[in-house]
């Protein structure tokens, strides 16, 4: 039987383009949007401040010359980041969100051949686009959040200011085509080796009627932002809780999470896997020191049959943690181990996992809260369809390939890249994601690898290395792993190779390495009785240091050599 959204408790008008989160904000009036903190304060800024500072955004920006031009953002999480972006948009131009851990020579490299005129940027950019403000050849107006004003560069407290004195003016936003251009957005790589995905306004909305329809949020709902806000997948969730209504809590660093979540009190959080791993082997580490990890994985299959408000109080001290209200985590960016979603459920807490890719908006399916299947990635989501290019049959019967997709949320194109353009789309239209995978009976999705990272054995069979990656999860003396084919020396002999960085916290302080490895490499063994002869780690490599990641926590997997 196929999944159905009949089920939802609440129901949102679709948006058009973003100019109509606008009046919907002005409606909402004094209830609390965003909630940050400054200090050792935390700042509240309410629907109705949100939507005249994005109205000044796009009215300020008019009064510069600056209206219907490629304007770049970057820095951390703020609501004035998020007013810029909206209001570039609905203003009539195109938002460049970028990565603020991008070194400034690849910012300059991006925002050259994109030829963007503007650049928004956080208090923490000052110095590092000081240069740039001199020799760059297309920007040629620099808005810093904090600032003083000279001939190239514009306060963004006086771009605010020139925008509330033209809406009093008489000021209104412009109409504009919803299948223009409104988001260039770069894909993890160099300026070199990285593509720029072009979103129209439709393509964004798209994804937010999508997340709307499908996630069991409401405006009585409060979540803490913590992954870098210029990725699709943030930046989606954010406006999706906006059209909500949600109040969004900002976390300002992983140093203060904690703090803030005990502040926050978050009900939802929007992750990604990595995260989810670390909250529950940091859970588990606690537990360990008390001496109650054991008792804990006795409580976990007894909790996981008990009504869901006995689970919460059962485990009512790890819901202190997080500040004693979270009920959901909606996760996505990487594979998730099925494991974890059944053991926060056995705590009370519902882990619904997704799936997109920044070329789809970012979303293509998500799990319903009501009909959650650990394991997949849900059904396709409204207005987007998925197909599989099949390849052959999986052991399980269902034919297996690329992952491809149809719908409002594919984007553009990319910018000035025809070859990437026709590798990118199918003949028929459909979006090529590159993933591997199978659709089941219920039309939810599961994912098995990346064409790319696929380990070809010398007997032709494929393996794909997150599949196995995913179990390695269980092991708790394991904090991070990468699956990669060593070939031995003098033979094509390729052996599945379980590169390791330890949770050192698992083991007794000065452990040393030798003791580690042996130790891992017996439960890895363990592991090896649950998959087929062909998928087993043969051998095992520890890491110092922790593996090199993108901002929003994906393990960068080319660099493991």
């Amino acid at each position: 039987m196929k999944y159905s959204i009949k089920n939802k408790h609440h129901v949102y008008p679709q948006l058009a383009g973003l100019a109509d989160l606008l009046p919907r904000m002005e409606a909402r009036g004094d209830h609390t949007l965003f909630k940050y903190p400054k200090g050792k304060e935390f700042v509240c800024v309410s629907n109705a401040e949100f939507a005249h500072m994005i109205r000044s955004v796009a009215a300020g920006l008019d009064a510069a010359g600056l209206a219907g031009k490629r304007i770049a953002i970057i820095g951390e999480t703020s609501p004035e980041w998020v007013a810029s972006y909206i209001g570039i948009i609905t203003g009539g131009g195109v938002a460049i969100p970028m990565d603020k851990e991008l070194a400034i020579s690849e910012v300059e490299g991006f925002l050259s051949g994109v030829n963007a005129e503007a650049i928004i940027y956080s208090a923490s950019f000052n110095e590092k686009l000081a240069a740039t403000k001199e020799n760059h050849p297309t920007l040629k107006k620099f808005i810093p959040l904090v600032g003083e004003a000279d001939e190239k560069t514009l306060p963004f407290a006086d771009l605010l200011a020139a925008g509330a004195t033209a809406l009093e003016n008489g000021y209104v936003l412009p109409e504009r085509d919803h299948e223009a251009l409104a988001t260039m957005l770069f894909t993890s790589g160099t300026t070199g080796t990285s593509k720029c995905v072009m979103l129209a306004e439709k393509n964004t909305c798209a994804c937010v009627n999508a997340a709307c329809a499908t996630v069991d949020f409401c405006d009585q709902d409060v979540i803490l932002s913590v992954l870098p806000i210029h990725h699709t997948y943030e930046l989606a969730i954010m406006i999706a809780a906006i059209q909500v209504g949600i109040t969004i809590g900002i976390n300002d660093s992983l140093r203060h999470l904690m703090r803030n979540v005990a502040e926050i009190r978050p009900t939802g959080l929007i992750l990604v896997p990595l995260f989810v791993s670390t909250i529950y082997k940091k859970i588990m580490d606690k537990a360990k020191k008390q001496g109650k990890d054991g008792l804990i994985k006795k409580m976990i299959p007894i909790a996981a049959h008990l009504p869901r408000k006995m689970r919460r109080k059962l485990f009512s001290a790890i819901h202190d943690t997080f500040g004693g209200r979270l009920e959901k985590i909606i996760c996505g960016g990487a594979a998730l181990n099925p494991e974890l979603v059944k053991t926060f459920d056995a705590f009370g807490i519902q882990i619904c996992e997704g799936y997109g890719i920044t070329e789809c908006s970012p979303l293509i399916a998500v799990n319903r809260y009501f009909a959650n299947k650990p394991g997949s990635v849900g059904p396709a989501v409204p207005g987007c369809e998925a197909r599989i290019a099949a390849t052959g049959k999986n052991d399980l019967g269902f034919d297996e390939g690329e992952i491809q997709a149809k719908g409002d949320n594919v984007m553009m194109g990319y910018y000035n890249n025809d070859e990437a353009n026709a590798g990118a789309f199918t003949e028929d239209g459909w979006y090529r994601t590159g993933d591997v995978g199978y659709i089941d009976r219920d039309g939810c999705i599961h994912i098995t690898g990346r064409l790319k990272s696929v380990i070809v054995l010398e007997s032709g069979k494929n393996v794909f290395p997150e599949e196995i990656e995913e179990y390695l999860e269980d092991i708790e003396e394991i904090a991070e792993s990468v699956v990669v084919g060593r070939k031995q020396e003098g033979s094509d002999t390729v052996l599945l190779t379980a590169v390791v960085y330890p949770n050192k916290d698992a083991f007794p302080e000065g452990t040393d390495k030798d003791t580690m490895y042996k130790a891992i490499y017996d439960k890895i063994m363990e592991q090896n009785k649950r998959v087929a002869s062909f998928k087993k780690i043969m051998a095992l490599e520890l890491r110092d240091e922790e593996f090199e990641k993108t901002t929003s926590r994906k393990i960068k997997r080319h660099l493991v050599k």
